[in-house]
């Protein structure tokens, strides 16, 4: 045919050469033998003849090039009648084949033990290091704080057990940017990894979790991953017993499966909940823009962090004392000695003996030798706000606007519904292939407090959100697609509508308050955000509290307080409610103010003019340091408990579950001081929505 290209030689004697060697392994033998005949006999016999000293006789030359080819095959060397060089040929063959199969099993054996040692299935020798189990995306968040801690500490191992090849686990945790594995790869600290089924005990044997120091359990991405979870501390109770062993950390997504998790881990452990922190932390973060950045500050093991002291020495002085003289540490509590927290008790509240201080402290903060000397002057009676603010005015109904639906977003509807002033509006945006839940019945008591309307646009197309008055809402929520559902990339669809409403800032002039929710935190840096947007990276805040109360598991109590719902809270307050305006003062000031209004104050942001949401924040300053205050900065406090009459249908604790399993079913609460203002908190539900 015209159209038909001639196959070259080339080609016809590889395809050739490829099928015969593709026949069997007698085949290649042969090929191989005779390639090796074809090169070493002529020229073996180009040497003999090239050679001086080479018999003059032909039979001599021949005999000289069989012995020659004979050396360098090692077939041996006789000559003489042909029955004596064939017997010297076939124990030279057999020699040969010895010795080639105790190569190939040597390097096989090699072979299989390397392949062995990289799929990760060595037993962990070490003693008092941190076991994670699981592979989600908060594995790098957990990995990174923990490799981090350690390295402050000069040594350590972090082992990390999941179904997947330990390669490739090594691999994407040492290429992760942006965290603290990335950057001290070369410290102290050690990465191990392990591969094995985690709900076998026998794999669970792999990174020794019964002499670790500490065992994160992480939740992965599926319909069965709380299941998972629960067979996992299961397994681990099997393997460990229920009585002894290090203290357990885990995470589940659905509340359903909260008791059941509790119950697995035993009372050693601690069981937090992913999506009722995302969504609870999404809802506070549009209420007051900046406190996702503070929490991330709080909560990493870089800057200050919460710590609790002996305060032996401290018997007999009252809290306001120590939170006021104390340079280098902010107190915000008590531990009793019973292990009872005690978050912002009031001023006038004795140290009695055997009681800890809840403090935000840096990690190089020395403990205090005393605390009764003064760190600053005193300020002049006009810088400091004295007296109690005036109680806020009733708060106006508020309007927000949610974008996308996942399986947090009835969370969010929920909390919404318990928390906004009555004639509230949620306006609910969803893709056209969203499935959204049967309405659930809506309590009797909180009926009228937030009209929600459903409406189905797709978010790429730039119609859709100029469809609605965005300036006319109090905050707007992102949401994006769970992992596996709708696409590979759950980021994508949030992206998208970050860019719209970015576009619609820009063309408006109007500053959105936008509060957006990310599944990778490598997305974080591509997010188009506002001067008053945020973002916050799904089960980031869960990672960073597992890594806290992991590495100090006596601070598993003070979360439950801080994040839970009759616990204290943290807000961001304006500067003005402590300080005047425009005149200088210490922190020490602003302390003390704070006490006087029930309060603890652990820092401050300063908003400069232009500077974004997430800027200018800094914890735990020293008491003694002066600058000047300006109307638009705002205070870091830890609050009071907010006093919240609940109806009779209004099951909060369920709403907001606790980390541990307490075995009398009720909250203990004894101590917790009562406030009747208003709460702008990130733990507690707050009694409006502003």
């Amino acid at each position: 045919m015209a159209g038909r290209q001639r196959t070259s030689l080339r080609d016809r004697a590889r395809y050739l050469f490829d099928r015969k060697l593709a026949r069997s392994t007698g085949t290649l033998l042969s090929w191989l033998a005779l390639g090796c005949l074809g090169v070493v006999v002529p020229v073996s016999t180009a040497l003999v003849w090239m050679d001086p000293a080479a018999p003059r006789s032909l039979s001599g030359r021949l005999t000289a090039v069989w012995r020659t080819s004979a050396e360098t095959l090692r077939l041996g060397v006789a000559t003489g009648a042909p029955p004596r060089m064939l017997l010297s040929v076939l124990l030279g063959l057999i020699a040969l084949l010895c010795v080639s199969t105790l190569v190939g099993v040597i390097t096989t054996g090699l072979g299989d033990r390397l392949a062995e040692l990289r799929r990760g299935r060595s037993t962990v020798l070490e003693r008092e290091h941190a076991v994670v189990l699981g592979w989600s995306e908060q594995v790098f968040t957990v990995v990174a704080e923990l490799v981090a801690a350690l390295n402050g500490r000069g040594r350590g191992v972090v082992a990390v057990l999941a179904d997947r090849d330990s390669a490739e686990m090594d691999a994407a945790l040492a290429a992760t940017p942006g965290t603290a594995l990335g950057r001290r790869r070369s410290g102290r600290a050690r990465l191990v990894c392990r591969s094995g089924t985690l709900t076998d005990p026998a794999a669970l044997a792999l990174v020794a979790p019964a002499v670790a120091g500490s065992v994160l359990v992480l939740p992965a991405e599926g319909a069965e991953a709380d299941l998972e979870v629960v067979r996992i501390l299961l397994a681990l109770g099997s393997l460990i017993g229920a009585a002894a062993g290090p203290p357990v950390v885990a995470a589940v997504r659905d509340g359903r499966y909260l008791p059941a998790a509790r119950l697995a881990a035993g009372p050693r452990g601690v069981v937090l909940e992913t999506d009722m922190t995302t969504a609870r932390l999404l809802v506070q973060s549009a209420r007051r823009p900046g406190l996702s950045a503070v929490l991330r500050d709080l909560l990493d093991a870089a800057g200050a962090e919460f710590h609790v002291v002996e305060g032996e020495r401290l018997a007999g002085s009252t809290f306001g004392e120590v939170a006021v003289r104390w340079e280098a540490a902010c107190a915000v509590g008590l531990l009793r000695a019973d292990g009872r927290p005690l978050l912002t008790p009031g001023p006038q509240t004795p140290l009695e003996p055997g009681d800890r201080l809840i403090v935000v402290a840096h990690d190089d903060t020395a403990p205090p030798t005393d605390c009764r000397t003064p760190t600053a002057p005193p300020e002049p009676p006009g810088n400091c706000r004295a007296t109690p603010a005036q109680p806020p005015g009733p708060e106006a109904p508020v309007r927000v606007l949610l974008l996308g639906w996942n399986r947090r977003a009835p969370l969010i509807v929920d909390i919404l519904r318990r928390t906004v002033r009555p004639d509230s509006v949620l306006d609910v945006v969803t893709g056209p292939d969203d499935e959204l839940p049967p309405a659930s019945p809506e309590p009797p008591s909180l009926a009228g407090r937030l009209a929600v309307s459903y409406h189905v646009g797709d978010l790429a197309r730039p119609e859709t959100l100029p469809a609605f008055d965005l300036s006319g809402y109090d905050s707007v929520i992102v949401l994006g697609t769970d992992a596996g559902a709708g696409g590979a990339r759950p980021d994508d669809r949030t992206l998208l509508a970050l860019l719209m409403l970015r576009a619609w800032e820009e063309e408006t002039g109007h500053a959105l308050p936008v509060v957006a929710e990310l599944h990778d935190h490598r997305s974080r840096a591509l997010a188009p955000l506002g001067p008053a947007s945020d973002a916050v990276v799904r089960g980031e805040l869960t990672a960073l509290l597992m890594a806290q109360i992991c590495r100090n598991p006596t601070l598993a109590p003070v979360f439950e307080e801080v994040f839970a719902a009759r616990g204290g809270a943290l807000g961001l307050r304006p500067a003005g409610r402590y300080v005047a305006p425009g005149r200088a003062a210490s922190f020490a000031t602003v302390v003390a103010a704070a006490l006087r209004h029930g309060e603890c104050a652990i820092g401050y942001r300063a908003n400069a003019p232009r500077s974004t949401r997430h800027e200018g924040i800094r914890l735990c300053p020293g008491k003694s340091e002066h600058r000047v205050w300006a109307a638009e900065d705002e205070i870091v406090v830890v609050l009071p408990v907010p006093a919240v009459p609940a109806a009779a249908d209004d099951t909060r604790e369920g709403l907001l579950p606790r980390m541990r399993q307490d075995d009398t079913g009720t909250r203990r609460n004894t101590g917790m001081r009562q406030d009747t203002k208003g709460s702008d908190s990130c733990g507690g539900d707050p009694p409006e929505l502003r």
